[in-house]
């Protein structure tokens, strides 16, 4: 079986260096698309700590950083791409790497927490969404931004082309495969956009009768 966490940590340790000026649908094109979306729906939101989940070279967080006093975190997979972040971000992001599927951080401590173009490669969906669940404080915000589609392409991928790619692509889920996730996993779903005929933007919050 398929190691999919270490082949997403040397898909992207190979592409870091030059990650954000290749956009290309196989580098930075999509993420790009999903982040600039992602960034615009914070001029309704309020919040003092937030956690991107698979920030990559932190090009969400820089988006964000000068639009707030929040404390910001990163967590990835790829060491590479976190050298990449830090280096953009300097010492007063916190950046970590680490798995989406056992976060590295106390219960209920962000008001928002991000995850983009990132969730496809998470081998146990179900964890993940767990886990970002129990991090987000109560009132707080998950966003997911991510590419998939359903019916037959959404079968070619998951049958075809993710079990022939190396990059650590586990599955690809449509904008309601995400909602139905959510709502598992206790978050109230706020809203649900679809961006492109691929991409989409779920946001879903803790409530208090969730918890």
């Amino acid at each position: 079986m398929k190691d999919y966490e270490k082949l997403s940590k040397q898909h992207f340790d190979k592409q870091a260096a030059v990650y954000d000026e290749t956009e290309t649908a196989f580098y930075s094109k999509f993420p790009k698309i999903s982040c600039t979306d992602v960034a615009k729906r914070f001029s309704e939101i309020k919040f003092s700590k937030l956690l991107d989940v698979g920030c990559g070279t932190g090009y969400l967080i820089n988006l964000l950083r000068d639009r707030s006093d929040a404390v910001f975190y990163g967590l990835d997979l790829s060491p590479e791409m976190i050298k990449v972040a830090r280096k953009k971000l300097g010492e007063s992001v916190y950046l970590a790497e680490g798995s989406a599927l056992t976060l590295p951080y106390d219960d209920s401590v962000f008001d928002v927490v991000t995850c983009v173009q990132s969730f496809h490669h998470y081998p146990d969906p179900t964890k993940a969404m767990k886990e970002a669940y129990r991090v987000t404080a109560n009132g707080g915000r998950y966003i997911l931004s991510d590419t998939g589609v359903g019916g037959l392409g959404q079968w070619i991928d998951n049958h075809l082309m993710f079990k022939l790619m190396n990059s650590g692509d586990y599955a690809a889920y449509s904008r309601h495969d995400i909602e139905k996730m959510m709502r598992q996993a206790g978050f109230e779903i706020e809203t649900s956009e679809q961006l492109t005929k691929t991409i989409y933007t779920v946001v879903g919050k803790k409530t208090e009768a969730a918890t």
